[in-house]
């Protein structure tokens, strides 16, 4: 059962923000200071990613553990109310975050995925795993 009326989760649900997210924000910043430019949500590359560099073909991901099924397995039991259309709904996230990841990848892109928790907590850890990336480009 939800904890909030069915208005108050409506609101919720529609605060919902598809691009320029916190996490999205702390990473972008944090990759600009340290000089690297890059594109946002590019529509131009397939499966439209938070970050690209197109130059090298770096395409980066950045992935809300509730949108995407962070521990899907684990977590799916967590769905109270409207269980079937949320089941649906992030197997169909976590189909289709497989399928670009593939497509991008026959294509000769280099694809990073990051989860918002490990971006909020590790940060560091993350601008060093795309610079490894960007230096053996």
């Amino acid at each position: 059962m939800d904890t909030l009326t069915k208005e108050q989760r409506k609101k919720n649900m529609k605060a919902v923000k598809a691009t320029g997210s916190k996490i999205e924000t702390a990473l972008a910043k944090a990759l600009f200071a340290k000089g690297y430019r890059y594109r946002k949500n590019d529509r131009t590359v397939f499966g439209k990613p938070d970050l690209t560099f197109k130059k090298i073909k770096l395409a980066i991901f950045i992935d809300s553990e509730f949108w995407h099924g962070k521990n899907w397995k684990i977590t799916k039991k967590d769905h109270k109310s409207n269980a079937e259309f949320w089941h649906k709904k992030i197997e169909r996230n976590i189909q289709r975050d497989k399928e670009v990841n593939d497509k991008l990848k026959k294509e000769g892109w280099k694809v990073l995925r990051f989860w918002g928790e490990m971006i909020e907590k590790k940060l560091n850890t993350c601008i060093a795993k795309i610079e490894t990336v960007i230096t053996k480009s």
